[in-house]
């Protein structure tokens, strides 16, 4: 999958969860809106309680939603005949898409009224997750193969090439704009005793204003253009490898703690859901069967 169709592709996901949420809000805004203890008198109360047709599916559908997310994202990590079906990474953007989707139609099956044990489980459900959504920022964090497997600090550090000998190399590459372009990339260290977030946002900063000038700096020259993006991509490529050796030690960390965070809310979602599938079909509540 190149660039191209990989952000298609993630368009696509982000663009059904967005749907979705839009559309079932729209449909059931007005029952929604209404106070709880009038809500029997709505049009769409048998159809949109919980236990309605439409709000009864929306909850089993987001159960399934959630199980095949889970289930099979478990499943092409742990045995080997899946490794042949796609990179983990997008079993595991599959995975946040169907875990995503699955709590906003578990949202609307519950119609905005939270009470009881179940109540316990949807917050769980949504600390899941919140702490997937950051699970991920740190996961990308992370320097991996392109099957997925993590990357050392040593197999970091030997994809950096030298960057001085590859520009070098270049025949179309004077020595001005050789000098100009080593200069552009020098950049201040004094902010190693700041905080990791403090010290994330002045790195960003830094390596905009540092993309600007080379982009400057390229202008000016008489250099071919299709040699400027080549300059261009070789020197990104360069500043991201740069901050993921800085922060790889952190993030493997943070990942590690985050495994301590994610996985009780999941397990205390996952029981207390179970409880309210067996409560509900003792009731004799079948949806559509």
């Amino acid at each position: 999958m190149n660039k191209t169709t990989h952000k298609i592709y993630i368009s696509t996901l982000v663009g059904i969860n967005v749907f979705v949420f839009i559309w079932l809000t729209y449909k059931g805004l007005s029952y929604y809106q209404t106070p709880i203890v009038e809500r029997f008198f709505h049009v769409d109360h048998a159809n949109l309680k919980p236990s309605g047709p439409f709000g009864h599916g929306y909850g089993i559908l987001g159960t399934l939603l959630i199980a095949i997310g889970v289930f099979s994202y478990i499943a092409r990590k742990k045995y080997r005949f899946l490794h042949g079906l796609g990179r983990l990474k997008y079993w595991l953007e599959f995975h946040i898409f169907l875990c995503s989707l699955g709590p906003i139609l578990i949202l609307f099956h519950t119609a905005f009224k939270f009470g009881g044990i179940v109540s316990v489980s949807f917050w769980s459900m949504i600390a899941v997750v919140v702490s997937g959504i950051i699970g991920r920022f740190i996961y990308i964090q992370i320097p991996r193969t392109i099957e997925g497997r993590e990357l050392s600090l040593n197999e970091v550090k030997d994809l950096k090439g030298d960057l001085k000998t590859s520009l070098k190399e270049m025949d179309s590459l004077d020595e001005s704009t050789y000098v100009k372009i080593l200069d552009t990339l020098k950049q201040d260290n004094t902010i190693s005793n700041e905080s990791f977030f403090k010290k994330w946002w002045i790195k960003r900063k830094q390596d905009y204003q540092t993309i600007r000038k080379l982009k400057a700096a390229l202008k000016q020259s008489h250099i071919k253009k299709e040699t400027q993006q080549s300059i261009l991509s070789m020197i990104k490529n360069e500043i991201s490898l740069n901050h993921k050796i800085e922060r790889l030690l952190t993030m493997q960390t943070l990942f590690k703690y985050w495994h301590v965070a994610h996985l009780p809310f999941a397990l205390i979602m996952a029981i207390i859901l179970i409880i309210h599938v067996a409560i509900t079909l003792s009731f004799g509540y079948r949806w559509i069967f």
